[in-house]
């Protein structure tokens, strides 16, 4: 992935284990003084990861549009829709997306599917808890408040809660994404209908593929 990175880019530096993996080898580079870069966080585990690597760092705010975002996922499809969130930076995750030029998606081959069907992470409004849930049970889905380990609600970095919902085998993700962002309250949801224009898979013996679509 590091080949995608160059002089005077601006880079989006996604969350998860595949993300923090790659902060550390572009972390490399900018200390050996190889590449002159700037980095935009989607986490606050990301953020200090990369400060601790010496990667300088601008806010998404800061900037109109980014070079190239390198990310994670939870689960892939043959398509190349994408569910992410499972870190519970979605948001802020698909505003870089969005305005990125290029998305590189890296993941290990177990998160390669042919229909997206693991529980799709939904940000809502706190205000907007009892609404969401009856709405998305009423598309289908069974929604699960995702929760701390002594039992508190996860609260992203944004203030929001978020409904893990089960809807079994998607087959129609774009079109289930629009139906989840329409609720009043959902601030983000993890279908991710943005193709990657680059997908590592790598092996159990650390081999990767390189998917250019």
């Amino acid at each position: 992935a590091l080949k995608f990175v160059s002089d005077g880019q601006i880079l989006g530096l996604g969350s998860g284990r595949a993300a923090t993996a790659f902060v550390k080898s572009l972390s490399r580079l900018v200390r050996a003084g190889d590449v002159d870069i700037r980095g935009v966080p989607t986490s606050l585990q990301i953020k200090m990861a990369a400060q601790l690597g010496g990667i300088p760092l601008v806010e998404a705010d800061q900037v109109g549009c980014i070079d190239v975002v390198f990310d994670g996922a939870d689960q892939i499809d043959s398509q190349g829709f994408v569910i992410k969130g499972g870190g519970g930076a979605l948001l802020r995750e698909n505003i870089l997306i969005g305005m990125a030029e290029k998305v590189v998606i890296m993941a290990d081959s177990s998160k390669f599917v042919t229909n997206l069907a693991r529980p799709v992470p939904v940000e809502v409004h706190q205000l907007a808890r009892t609404s969401a849930i009856q709405k998305i049970t009423d598309l289908g889905g069974r929604p699960s408040l995702r929760k701390l380990e002594r039992g508190y609600p996860f609260i992203t970095e944004n203030g929001n809660i978020i409904l893990d919902c089960d809807f079994g085998t998607i087959t129609e993700p774009e079109s289930l994404r629009q139906k989840i962002i329409a609720i009043p309250g959902v601030m983000e949801c993890g279908i991710f209908t943005r193709i990657p224009d680059v997908i590592y898979m790598a092996d159990i013996g650390g081999r990767f593929e390189t998917i250019v679509r």
